[in-house]
């Protein structure tokens, strides 16, 4: 596994995606005209923002306060159906509930189908999807809903916007709730070999066994893939549905393998769930029983690895063959990805259970330009909003799980009075914005407890 392939895969894994959504919460769809470039005086052009409103619990007659969720990189509903303690607390609070789509995401497409090509996608941006939220929250409050006081909430990549938007634009709202939130996996920021790290700790918690497997196995990939028989055979023996057949499927196929790891730590949730992809309790766990064995070597260790493997992609037995190939929304995160959200990552291949790979920027701006003709910032995102020097900050909470690999990159001090941080023992990534469960470890119940007292605080100022 090279450089390239490490920085830009596992940077890519921050997508928070799914097909399995459930349909628990009700809310309308509206769309707002969002300016397509917020940065000109050129230009008014616009285009449609999908947002999602629930006005059930909403009291006009109170200090109800607005609860909005920064939408992140995919489709919003994905977002309220997976958001549970948002909807949990906004009949205690009176409160409107809105998730605002992310440009370029969903149905939020500035050019329709013409929104990814080169002269299109330029406008997709961390800075253009806060201004979008900005002039959406005071459309609301101008329209229908005053002044009312602000709360915003998100997960992941949606947690780095709600802190950056209520650092950037304070008058706008409130306070954020953002978890999950990576806002330091930048350059000169965090190690590179952070991510990984953590990640591999969540698979070496259940068995050192567990752990060192996958480590072995990527040779045993590697040993396997030299010959084109070898290729057949792990393609039938994995049932994939392009079978292997070049080194650029290889690459993809390990790719794929890197995601499944990474998603299976972020969502390693105490309780079954249908995030990421339909999953038992603790599926790292689940994982781990099939790779506990001493003597795995060769195929033994692959036929191992793809019933590992199986609970990730496979758990329900519907699926038909295993699709490792990237999806579009891998594609546009990892536009973004090219651009200004450079999170450097590397591995050892000793402290970590992936194939050593060190960073090395020239060559992952070689591939961003190959594959997008972008050159990326490095320092973008730390010169725009203020890398670790954000000691003005306030009224922001930042939560991280023990479990979750982007803790890593996560502010785990507090930095001001008000902006404080969380962490959370036995949690997985975001597991505190989800509904509530009795499965659910103690440190999330008493981080909910402190939310729900700091959020009355926010709306009394």
């Amino acid at each position: 596994m090279n450089s390239v392939v490490c920085g830009f895969i596992l940077s890519v894994v921050i997508l928070i995606t799914t097909k399995h959504v459930n349909s628990q919460y009700v809310f309308k769809t509206e769309y707002f005209d969002a300016k397509l470039d917020h940065f000109t005086f050129l230009s008014n052009a616009t285009f449609k923002l999908r947002y999602l409103v629930n006005d059930s619990y909403w009291s006009p007659d109170t200090n109800a306060p607005i609860f909005f969720y920064t939408g992140n990189e995919d489709d919003i509903t994905v977002f309220a159906q997976n958001t549970g303690f948002m909807w949990e607390i906004a009949p205690e609070f009176n409160a409107l509930i809105v998730f605002a789509e992310h440009r370029f995401y969903g149905e939020s497409l500035p050019f329709g189908n013409k929104s990814y090509d080169q002269g299109n996608i330029g406008y997709l941006s961390s800075s253009q999807a806060l201004m979008d939220f900005v002039d959406l929250i005071e459309e609301l409050k101008h329209n229908n809903y005053r002044q009312f006081p602000v709360v915003l909430f998100g997960g992941s990549y949606g947690g780095m916007l709600a802190a950056w938007l209520r650092m950037e634009y304070p008058a706008a709202v409130k306070g954020a709730i953002a978890s999950s939130a990576p806002i330091w996996q930048f350059t000169g920021m965090t190690p590179c070999n952070a991510f990984n790290r953590v990640l591999t700790s969540a698979f070496t918690r259940e068995s050192h066994k567990c752990s060192n497997n996958i480590r072995k196995s990527w040779k045993a990939i590697n040993d396997i893939t030299k010959t084109d028989d070898g290729k057949s055979w792990l393609s039938t023996t994995w049932k994939l549905c392009k079978p292997l057949k070049t080194s650029q499927n290889v690459t993809d196929f390990k790719n794929y393998l890197i995601d499944v790891y990474d998603s299976l730590a972020m969502v390693n949730y105490p309780y079954p769930t249908g995030f990421l992809a339909p999953l038992p309790g603790h599926p790292v766990r689940a994982v781990c029983k099939h790779l506990l064995k001493d003597d795995l070597e060769g195929k033994k260790l692959l036929n191992a690895l793809f019933g590992a493997v199986s609970v990730y992609f496979n758990y329900t037995g519907d699926a038909k063959c295993l699709d490792y190939q990237p999806s579009l929304i891998d594609d546009l995160w990892g536009y973004q990805a090219c651009t200004e959200m450079v999170m450097p990552m590397c591995t050892d291949g000793k402290h970590d259970m992936f194939e050593p790979s060190k960073w090395n920027f020239s060559d992952y701006a070689k591939q961003c330009y190959e594959q997008y003709r972008v050159v990326p910032q490095p320092f973008h995102v730390k010169n725009l909003y203020g890398g670790k020097h954000i000691s003005t900050a306030s009224n922001i909470i930042f939560s991280n799980g023990q479990l979750d690999p982007w803790s890593s990159g996560g502010v785990l001090h507090n930095v001001s009075d008000t902006a404080q941080a969380i962490f959370m023992a036995d949690a997985a990534h975001h597991l505190d914005l989800r509904a509530s469960n009795p499965a659910d470890p103690k440190s999330v119940v008493e981080a909910r407890k402190y939310y729900r007292t700091v959020i009355q605080q926010w709306i009394s100022q």
